[in-house]
């Protein structure tokens, strides 16, 4: 018989079993993890709206409305009107013709990549793409073909050999473990060529990049066109829960009919629609918000590579360090959490191997002091641990 426990072994001394860390009380700039006050530098809590009061307010009005959930799936009896509200409000925020809310991020890709591709379909994605991405093409059954990171040349090479009948391209917006930005506007123009639709997961841009905060289209100077589809989660900048897709109304029609992700599962709670609304307002109407994280990323990223801690090239929130062995970047991330900072480490399968690394994410709610005391702790763990 199988051993789950030698597996668990094997993964133990390979440092790769997990064990979650504990947070007790709200999300914030400091938190309370695994019974230690530490400095949080690993939310994707990015505007620092998960603990904000008018979110909070407005879902304990809703649930004093509508109750906790939602009874069924969108299709039985689960679309309330509070449904409705969050997705026209969605429309009006990225200014898309058509919007569908999903439960999570992964649970949207899951839909919209297995409802758009099949045996006939060739599917061209980032190496470098999200987990629900790969895993939604593989279940798609469609033929997959992937490209080097952010490399359009290669990406044209392998468009210009395909024979499939129907051709999907897929990215990130934001890369979540590099922090990187995918090269849209020549991706676009590639999709547009070789008749392909264009699919975009902006889970770590909405909210954050961009003038309005928009996105990844808006700073990369695009916009949403017919042969595309942008996937953003609620979960992170919005700091609530949930994900949607926007693109023309003939395809988020076709989600509605075919996604079984989205068939299958019951609705959002109102509650945390109602929460998204908001947060949707205010990020509309407070661009202070994003000006304080970028302040705050700039600061940050110039200390760091002051301290000599490391090379970022990123040009976003997501900060990543990395220190090569999965032992050693764990035992850095233990350093600093004794040191009062929670920067998680991340490992295999997550990213490659021997590029392990610690994901330093930045939030508006940090102070100057906040981002200081973490330099300072940063600099020591690695000095102690190299």
């Amino acid at each position: 018989m199988f051993s789950y426990s030698d597996e668990l072994e094997k993964l133990d001394r390979a440092g790769l079993k997990r064990n979650p860390r504990v947070i007790t009380g709200p999300q914030g700039a400091r938190v309370i993890v695994d019974n230690k006050p530490a400095l949080q530098l690993s939310s994707n809590d990015y505007l620092g709206l998960a603990s904000n009061p008018l979110l909070k307010e407005a879902a304990i009005k809703s649930i004093e409305k509508y109750g906790t959930g939602a009874g069924a799936s969108r299709l039985v009896t689960g679309t309330m009107d509070a449904h409705i509200e969050l997705e026209e409000k969605i429309k009006s925020f990225t200014k898309a013709p058509s919007a569908l809310l999903f439960n999570s991020g992964y649970n949207a890709n899951l839909s919209c990549i297995t409802a758009l591709a099949g045996r006939a379909t060739e599917v061209f994605s980032d190496k470098l793409n999200h987990a629900s991405i790969i895993d939604a093409c593989v279940l798609s059954r469609a033929k997959l073909t992937r490209f080097l990171h952010a490399d359009v040349n290669a990406l044209e090479r392998a468009l210009k050999k395909s024979v499939a009948k129907k051709k999907i391209i897929i990215t990130e917006g934001v890369f979540s473990m590099e922090g990187t930005v995918a090269p849209l506007g020549e991706m676009a123009m590639l999709a547009k060529k070789h008749g392909a639709l264009f699919i975009i997961d902006d889970a770590h841009g909405f909210g954050v990049l961009g003038q309005n905060g928009r996105g990844v289209l808006e700073y990369c100077g695009a916009q949403l066109e017919p042969f595309m589809l942008c996937i953003a989660t609620l979960g992170k900048a919005v700091g609530s829960f949930g994900a949607f897709a926007v693109g023309e109304k003939e395809i988020i029609d076709l989600l509605v009919s075919k996604a079984r992700p989205f068939i299958f599962t019951t609705a959002l709670p109102p509650a945390v629609c109602a929460a998204s609304i908001k947060a949707l307002e205010i990020m509309a109407t407070m661009p202070e918000l994003r000006r304080r994280l970028w302040e705050n990323i700039a600061f940050l990223k110039k200390g760091l590579a002051s301290a000599g801690v490391g090379d970022i090239t990123s040009k976003t929130q997501i900060l990543p360090l990395i220190v090569g062995s999965a032992d050693k970047t764990m035992q850095v991330s233990a350093a600093l959490l004794e040191k009062g900072v929670f920067i998680q480490g991340i490992r295999p399968p997550t990213v490659p191997e021997n590029t392990s690394r610690l994901r330093i994410t930045v939030s508006a709610v940090h102070s100057r002091e906040d981002l200081s005391f973490a330099l300072t702790a940063i600099k020591e763990a690695f000095s102690e641990i190299a």
